[in-house]
C-alpha cells in the first residue's frame, strides 16, 4: 500500500509561511505531479512528506498511519534527488545495493533485488562499471534503482530531470512512466517543468506560492483550468489572455467585435488556447489583427498576432500555412473554446 494523506500541512520558517495549509489525498499506485514556477513551494512540500523538512502544523498520514513526527527511514519512502549522490568508488551494483548492505541484508537478497532492478531499469551490462563511466540518463537510472532495491512505500523524485540535455530528458520521461506501470507504486514528482507534468503525472497539484491552485488530471488542468494562474500556466505556449467584458449573452472587446457569452456572471478576461483561435480574413470573428512574427516549427507555426491595445496573442496553425508577417487579419474565438474569468482571476462558467 502507498496512499498519503495530507491534512492542513503548513510550513514556517521564522515569521515567513512557505506552505500555506494543504490538504491532499494520494491513492494508492498514483504518480502525483507538483508543479509550480520557482519559489512556490513544490520541493519544501516533497520534503515534508519525506521527513526531510519538519512540518510545522498539520499531519502526514501513510497508509493511515501519523508519520508528522516520525523521521524519514521509518516513513518506508525513498527519494531520488536531482543529484545522482552515486559513491564514484563503487560499481553500479554495489551503489544499488549498498543501503541492503547496511541493513545487514544477506547477500544472496541483495543479489536477486540489485538483479531485477537492474533489469526493470535495462542496467544488466553495466552493473560491475563505475559512475564515471556513465552517461547521465543511466547514472539517473542507477540512482533511481538504488530506490527501487529498498521497495519502497513509495517513491519521491525531486526534479530528477533537471540535470540532462533535452534528448536524455525525453528519454527518462519516458523510462519513469514505464517503470511507473511495471512496478505500480506511488510516486510523488516535484518539476517545473510543465511538460514532464502532462505527460506522466495520473493527477497534478498545481502550487502557486504555498497554496494548491488547483489538482486535476492534465486534461482536466488544461481544458477546464480553475482560475487564471493554472490557466495561464499550464499549455504551451500558454493561453492568450485579454480584457473583455459582458452583458447578458454577449461579450465585447475594446478596439474589437466580441461574440457570445453563456456564462452565469460578470468576466473581465477571455481566455482561448492558441491552437483553438481561427485566422480569418480582416472583418470577420472577434477581431482584427496584424501578424507580428511568423515561428516555424515543422509540422506547427507559431504566429504572433499584434492586436493593438488588446497586446499581442500567439496562435497555432498548420506548418504548411502561408501567412506572412505584415498581413491583416481577423481573429475568430469558438464559442465552446473560449474561457472566462472574473476580477478575482476565478474562472467563470
Amino acid at each position: 500500500m502507498g496512499s498519503i494523506k495530507l491534512e492542513g500541512v503548513e510550513k514556517w520558517f521564522g515569521d515567513v509561511q512557505v506552505i500555506k495549509g494543504i490538504d491532499l489525498d494520494i491513492e494508492d499506485g498514483e504518480f502525483v505531479i507538483f508543479v509550480g514556477p520557482s519559489g512556490c513551494g513544490k520541493s519544501t512540500l516533497l520534503r515534508m512528506i519525506g521527513g526531510l523538512e519538519e512540518t510545522s502544523r498539520g499531519a502526514i498520514r501513510i497508509d493511515g498511519r501519523d508519520v508528522t513526527a516520525e523521521p524519514p527511514a521509518k516513513r518506508g519512502l525513498t527519494m531520488v534527488f536531482q543529484s545522482y549522490a552515486l559513491y564514484p568508488h563503487m560499481s553500479v551494483r554495489d551503489n544499488m545495493g549498498f543501503s541492503l548492505k547496511t541493513a545487514g541484508a544477506p547477500k544472496s537478497e541483495i543479489d536477486t533485488k540489485v538483479n531485477h532492478a537492474a533489469s526493470v531499469l535495462k542496467l544488466e551490462q553495466y552493473l560491475d562499471r563505475r559512475p564515471k563511466d556513465l552517461s547521465g540518463g543511466q547514472r539517473q537510472r542507477v540512482a533511481i534503482g538504488r530506490s527501487i532495491v529498498r521497495d519502497p512505500t513509495a517513491f519521491l523524485f525531486d526534479e530528477p530531470l533537471s540535470n540532462l540535455d533535452a534528448a536524455l530528458r525525453v528519454e527518462m520521461r519516458y523510462e519513469i512512466a514505464k517503470l511507473h506501470q511495471s512496478l505500480g507504486s506511488t510516486m510523488i514528482y516535484v518539476t517545473h517543468d510543465q511538460v514532464e507534468a502532462m505527460t506522466l503525472a495520473d493527477k497534478i497539484v498545481v502550487l502557486d506560492f504555498g497554496k494548491v491552485a488547483q489538482v486535476g488530471s492534465p486534461r482536466e488542468l488544461y481544458e477546464r483550468p480553475a482560475n487564471l494562474f493554472v490557466a495561464q500556466f499550464i499549455g504551451s505556449p500558454k493561453m492568450n489572455v485579454i480584457p473583455c467584458s459582458t452583458e447578458g449573452t454577449s461579450y465585447s472587446l475594446s478596439g474589437g467585435r466580441g461574440g457570445d457569452y453563456h456564462g452565469a456572471g460578470e468576466a473581465t478576461q477571455l481566455g482561448i488556447r492558441p491552437e483553438h483561435m481561427e485566422i480569418m480574413s480582416v472583418g470577420e470573428g472577434a477581431l482584427d489583427s496584424v501578424i507580428d512574427v511568423v515561428e516555424y516549427l515543422g509540422a506547427d507555426c507559431f504566429v504572433i498576432l499584434d492586436c493593438g491595445a488588446l497586446g499581442k496573442l500567439t496562435s497555432r496553425v498548420s506548418g504548411e500555412t502561408a501567412l506572412k508577417s505584415g498581413e491583416r487579419v481577423g481573429l475568430s474565438f469558438p464559442t465552446d473554446r473560449i474561457h472566462f474569468f472574473d476580477r478575482a482571476g476565478k474562472a467563470v462558467d
